[in-house]
């Protein structure tokens, strides 16, 4: 649309017209663009910025330097908006011939909406402190490292073995990219012959977060016996917080479960009732204690019941199965249908995530019924939510685990094939040993060569484009039988425990420390 200038300093109102269905995204770029091509570069790019939109907790980065890996970078808050993006173009007409005052040129503004501009980032932060890959000499030079600490392309032995000065800069420096402000306070003035007390525990701040008070009991399997009762403190806790029928009804089925079945990992616990995970942490430790060592780690067992003692126990014991991915299995990590829980590649850097508010979940909501809401219906239909699918704790044969790593107890492997192999040596069990329990030795090895088979030919059903080679289970099923020699010991080395099985368990404890 056109407008005079004439009826712009009128102030007239001239209808505009939206086109609502172009939505906008506004970015307030901190530096002078000459080249769009390279802006965006420092961006990541279309697809990076389009990455970072879809996700509202992340914040935009902006690489100065886009091809130094340690360049840090400078992230923009995103905030909602209601804004026009406006093309205005000043169109200037001469009049030929005439002379004076009535020479002026004619002017007129073309005014076109481009669209709605409904979200905005704003670079309103510092940029991180920049450490260069630079040696600096005794002679005051300095020496770029970038050739010799970057391997662009596949190098030979002696570019590993080269003498180099030591260079491992951090990922960050600061943690925080806005400056607050550090109130100091002056020192404490005593009177004349005051003494510092001496340090003890009640006096000494420590180090790490309050311990949790869940109560819960850990036993290791050295140990000589389990509780029998829970800690007074666990009873107490659970009565304070079981005010409504609610929590009654779930302590009711928690016992029943427990009646069925003495041990339980808690993810089998959560798929078989309804409860909120913050009340959870409160009626385990009231049931059951907790093993961290031994076939019966990461687990459950009520109290009084010790699985040591009895062979029965042995359907219990956990498998840490993962899911092997490889050239030698016929697929990449990256090809695999089932994602990581998390990835290093995906990890996020502090300063890069803006942090959401957390709803809270007070001492008032879990006696009300668990949830924020404030009506009866609203707090009816969180409480139901809490219950998970079953595959996270039972294996099937022709789906697959819904994580890479999974806990499985042997019971809930509900294939044949693999009862068979744990129940090899019924009533014949003589001793429960750490590694194996009742069980016979390298009876998790047998069983994590059984699944691990059953989920290739998943995949194999699945994704046969993976497979190179045409699937020879398709006239038949493969045999899930194993020779004994040196394939057995290598495939033994890959299911060595590590530290992701512990730390999995670790996730767990520290609900309770």
């Amino acid at each position: 649309m056109a407008v005079a200038s004439g009826d712009a300093a009128l102030g007239v109102a001239i209808p505009v017209e939206l086109r609502r269905e172009k939505r906008m995204v506004c970015v307030e770029y901190p530096g002078m663009v000459r080249d769009v091509s390279k802006m965006l570069t420092t961006l990541g790019g279309e697809e990076g910025v389009s990455r970072i939109y879809t996700d509202p907790s992340k914040r935009l980065e902006l690489y100065f330097r886009p091809k130094d890996p340690y360049c840090h970078p400078v992230c923009a808050n995103r905030f909602s908006t209601s804004s026009l993006l406006l093309r205005i173009r000043r169109k200037t007409k001469r009049q030929n011939g005439a002379l004076g005052p009535e020479a002026r040129p004619e002017v007129t503004l073309d005014m076109e909406i481009l669209g709605i501009v409904s979200t905005i980032y704003k670079f309103q932060g510092m940029s991180d402190f920049q450490y260069l890959a630079i040696h600096t000499e005794a002679g005051s030079g300095h020496t770029s490292m970038y050739d010799k600490v970057l391997m662009l392309k596949p190098e030979k032995e002696a570019f590993f073995h080269q003498e180099l000065p030591l260079y491992i800069p951090p990922p960050i420096f600061s943690r925080l990219d806005t400056p607050v402000d550090y109130y100091y306070r002056p020192e404490t003035q005593h009177r004349e012959g005051y003494n510092n007390p001496p340090i003890s525990g009640e006096n000494l701040i420590g180090l790490s977060r309050a311990r949790r008070p869940h109560n819960a009991i850990f036993v290791n399997f050295e140990d000589d016996e389990v509780p029998v009762q829970p800690l007074e403190a666990a009873v107490q806790t659970w009565r304070r917080i079981c005010t409504n029928p609610l929590d009654r009804k779930v302590e009711e089925e928690l016992r029943a479960l427990f009646n069925i079945r003495p041990i339980w990992s808690r993810n089998a616990v959560k798929a078989n009732i309804s409860v909120h995970p913050d009340k959870l942490k409160v009626l385990l430790p009231f049931m059951a204690y907790y093993m961290i060592t031994g076939p019966w780690r990461s687990l459950w067992v009520r109290y009084g019941y010790d699985p040591r003692k009895n062979p029965d126990a042995k359907i219990y014991q956990v498998l840490d199965f993962r899911i092997r991915c490889g050239m030698k299995y016929g697929y990449i990590p990256s090809d695999m249908p089932v994602k990581a829980k998390r990835s290093t590649y995906n990890y996020s850097l502090p300063i890069t995530i803006k942090k959401m508010p957390s709803q809270l979940v007070t001492m008032h909501d879990l006696k009300q019924g668990l949830g924020p809401s404030g009506t009866a219906g609203a707090r009816k239909s969180t409480f139901n939510r809490y219950k998970l699918k079953d595959s996270v704790y039972i294996f099937r044969e022709g789906a697959l685990p819904p994580y890479r790593q999974m806990f499985y107890q042997l019971c809930d492997l509900n294939v044949d094939e693999l009862q068979k192999i744990i129940h090899r040596n019924d009533g014949a069990e003589e001793s429960c040993t750490e590694r194996d329990g009742w069980c016979l030795p390298k009876t998790s090895d047998s069983l994590r060569n059984a699944m691990s088979l059953m989920i290739r030919q998943t995949i194999r059903s699945k994704r046969p484009a993976l497979f190179s080679s045409p699937a020879k289970a398709d006239g038949g099923k493969e045999q899930l039988t194993y020779e004994s020699g040196e394939d057995e010991e290598e495939e033994e080395e890959d299911f060595k425990p590590s530290d992701g099985s512990e730390n999995e368990m670790e996730t767990e404890m520290l609900d309770y420390v």
